[in-house]
């Protein structure tokens, strides 16, 4: 008789695996550590998650559902505001958000030269963004095109801001350059 997988424990080990892969990432990522550090094994991780791939893309789906959890609190009526678009860089850029990000960044590259082995994660990168920002735009009036033109210009300067602050930990020169980039590309400051 075989054992019907319990629910509670595959979303258990499922967190505990995010939290492994933000730490140590997932270009070398190897069952036996990974099962290890989740208080599991390599064969129970197999049989909540079949393989190796999916468990990283339900790691990596779990990211991405944290990730939108959090920027829905951040929604906003006036979400092409200089005050709105600074309250999700102050999000992304938390020092908390790093390893996440470091993560992301990893995750993309990946994803750019394995483009059938990430594809559930290229399908999402761009367009869960591009729906967060654009749609607010457009209930305020924006024609699609101008929303989703404005939020892609959002998305590249966010993410390259990220990319530096990452990669140099220089916040005062990148916090003064996202100033300056805000001024220049919102009408508003509230």
């Amino acid at each position: 008789m075989s054992r019907t997988a319990d629910p509670e424990r595959k979303e258990e080990l499922l967190d505990a695996a995010l939290g492994y892969v933000v730490a140590h990432g997932v270009s070398d990522m190897s069952l036996r550590p990974l099962a290890r550090a989740v208080g599991s094994s390599p064969r129970a991780l197999l049989y909540h998650f079949g393989s190796k791939e999916e468990l990283v893309a339900h790691i990596l789906a779990r990211a991405a559902a944290r990730q939108r959890e959090i920027f829905a609190q951040l929604k906003s009526r006036n979400v092409g505001s200089r005050k709105a678009c600074r309250a999700i860089w102050d999000v992304m850029s938390a020092p908390s958000s790093e390893t996440a990000f470091r993560l992301f960044f990893e995750v993309y590259g990946l994803a750019l030269q394995d483009r059938k082995r990430f594809s559930f994660f290229l399908k999402r990168v761009v367009q869960d963004w591009l729906t967060f920002i654009a749609e607010p735009l457009q209930k305020q009036g924006w024609r699609r095109r101008d929303a989703e033109a404005f939020a892609t210009v959002l998305i590249a300067g966010y993410r390259g801001f990220m990319l530096d602050l990452c990669a140099t930990r220089d916040r005062q020169r990148v916090e003064a350059a996202v100033d300056m980039w805000l001024e220049r590309i919102t009408d508003t400051k509230d």
